[in-house]
């Protein structure tokens, strides 16, 4: 069998003669037939983006000067609680704290801290209120450049396996995380995740090299795995990340609406060297090979059916919208400014930063003035042959190929070794 080493691969990085491709280009030539073997690849960089709820950003903050007060209590940010600690800073007025990405914002509902962690990386000032264990309150406007730490950490982050939902029951408005807006019965509506047989642990099933250690980008910051996450199992496993937040890149993190709040959203690139002939033969996998199981929007745990990604992930469907301005109807409350998961769309334009690809604007515009092929998925479930409409994809492939596609580029300019 066929091997070589990872110092070998960074001798070959250096010399400029590293073979690598994305996941993407890789996935395209097998589908084409093209002829490729073990000689021709040195690293495979794969991707994925999607709500990751485990994200979590550690802060140290500055807020007065020492001696001001003696312990912080409460830190609100922009509205989002944060949580102090775990060192009391005693006296030196600055707050150590940490702050989720599903935090929900006190005076906001539609603001949390997926936005917060947004704002901060695109460098917008933001408003701090810290009260101390002695009732004291402080104020101050501060800047990511502001903070001597902002560090990311993902508890269970590039989860392997995903699941998608529908709602089999007589009933609409079922909120969910997994929803955006709350989600129609009778089989109306299918929402799924996962960028398929893009993402790195499809890619690397047995953890072959994807291990405690390994660098990675993280919203564009290069950071590292620092082992398997919260709820990992060997069929489902999901990694715990982490890197510096004024590494990161703005396009790549935000905050993610659902009809049951604000929730957060991470890119995540990993390089798979390879190293042997098996660890090669694991990235030939494609979407008809990853099996998705459709479960009932009430629970994980009320399995209804099972396909694989090549129904989700139909070759040829958009990866973005596109807005007729001749078939707005001028609603006076538009549908799609109050339910577009990362607010994309403001002033009658689609901000393509900001946009997901999710979809939600083509499904509750009333004039369907948006349009995006997201394709429906055919399946079985309770002895019926059903088509269900794809109304969600909270896994967006566009910017999981782009965080790729710049981790290869930076393993070619060497600014980037495994």
């Amino acid at each position: 069998m066929k091997n070589r080493t990872k110092e070998e691969i960074n001798e070959k990085i250096v010399n400029g003669e590293a073979k690598i491709l994305t996941a993407d280009e890789l996935k395209s030539k097998i589908k084409n037939s093209d002829e490729i073997s073990f000689d021709d690849v040195d690293v495979v960089t794969t991707g994925t983006c999607g709500i990751m709820s485990g994200t979590a950003a550690i802060l140290h903050i500055p807020i007065a000067d020492g001696g001001s007060f003696k312990k912080a209590k409460k830190i609100l940010l922009n509205g989002v609680e944060g949580h102090v600690g775990p060192c009391p800073n005693e006296w030196l007025g600055s707050v150590d704290l940490i702050i989720y990405g599903t935090e929900h914002s006190k005076t906001n509902p539609e603001y949390g801290g997926g936005f917060l962690f947004k704002d901060l990386v695109m460098g917008k000032e933001i408003n701090v209120e810290v009260e101390s264990e002695n009732g004291e309150f402080f104020t101050k406007k501060v800047t990511l450049d502001d903070m001597p730490t902002a560090e990311m950490i993902g508890t269970r982050n590039a989860f392997k396996n995903y699941n998608s939902f529908t709602n089999p029951d007589n009933e609409d408005g079922i909120t969910s995380i997994f929803a955006q807006p709350a989600m129609k019965g009778n089989l109306k509506e299918y929402t799924f995740s996962g960028c398929g047989d893009i993402n790195p642990l499809q890619n690397d099933p047995q953890q072959n090299v994807i291990k405690s250690g390994c660098k990675i980008l993280l919203n564009g910051a290069e950071g590292l795995i620092l082992g398997n996450g919260t709820r990992s199992s060997k069929d489902k496993p999901n990694l715990m990340l982490a890197a510096n937040m004024k590494d990161m890149g703005e396009k790549y993190l935000g905050g993610f609406k659902t009809s049951e709040g604000p929730e957060v959203f991470d890119s995540v690139a990993i390089p798979i060297p390879i190293l042997d002939e098996k660890i090669f033969n694991n990235t030939f996998l494609l979407d008809k090979d990853i099996p998705l199981s459709i479960s009932h929007i009430k629970g994980r745990h009320l399995p209804l059916a099972q396909i694989d990604y090549s129904k989700a992930w139909v070759e040829g469907n958009d990866e973005r919208p596109i807005f007729n301005k001749d078939e707005c109807l001028n609603c006076d409350e538009c549908d799609v400014k109050k339910y577009c998961p990362t607010n994309a769309f403001k002033n009658k334009k689609i901000n393509l930063e900001y946009c997901f690809g999710c979809g939600v604007c083509h499904n509750v515009c009333k004039n369907r003035a948006f349009k995006i092929n997201l394709g429906s998925i055919k399946t079985e479930i309770n002895s019926n042959n059903v088509e269900i409409p794809i109304v969600c994809r909270e896994s967006d492939r566009k910017r999981a190929k782009d965080l790729a596609l710049e981790l290869k580029d930076k393993i070619l300019k060497n600014e980037f070794k495994l």
